[in-house]
């Protein structure tokens, strides 16, 4: 948001300012207006990596979850369709909803066992880790 706004000569803003200053057409800002990208937790503990993902109302099948190249892509698309007739009218309710959310994951997540659940309106994806990386391996140093 601006606080100070430049004007012209006459104390008018100008044009150009109000098309490409305007805080309706800052891209970001506007981006984030017009879509909704779930909300993401990630931790860590001594055996995995959690990713959780909020999305209330989705049905599991309702996700697509990729691995490639050490990169974990979580997407989803919806798409609705209503329509209902009456002898005078015709209403049809149309909605359109994806996102996408991408992961570099560490070397140390053991790809094979990834796992995922949808419960309660929350994805919960568990990346383990692999046996090397779960505890340091500590040994005694001798001095020669």
């Amino acid at each position: 948001m601006k606080l100070i706004k430049r004007s012209d000569d006459w104390g008018f803003p100008t044009l150009w300012e109000d098309l490409f200053n305007n805080d309706l057409v800052n891209f970001p800002s506007f981006v984030a207006r017009g879509t909704t990208v779930p909300a993401v937790n990630i931790s860590e503990t001594e055996g995995n990596y959690t990713v959780e993902m909020a999305a209330p109302g989705m049905k599991k099948s309702d996700f697509n979850i990729n691995l490639d190249h050490n990169v974990l892509t979580i997407s989803s698309e919806q798409e609705e369709n209503k329509e209902e007739k009456d002898k005078n009218f015709t209403k049809k309710e149309f909605s359109y909803q994806s996102f996408e959310r991408s992961f570099s994951l560490p070397e140390t997540v053991d790809q094979e066992k990834i796992s995922a659940k949808y419960t309660e309106g929350v994805l919960k994806v568990v990346l383990p880790k692999k046996e090397e990386a779960k505890t340091p391996s500590s040994k005694v140093i001798k001095i020669s």
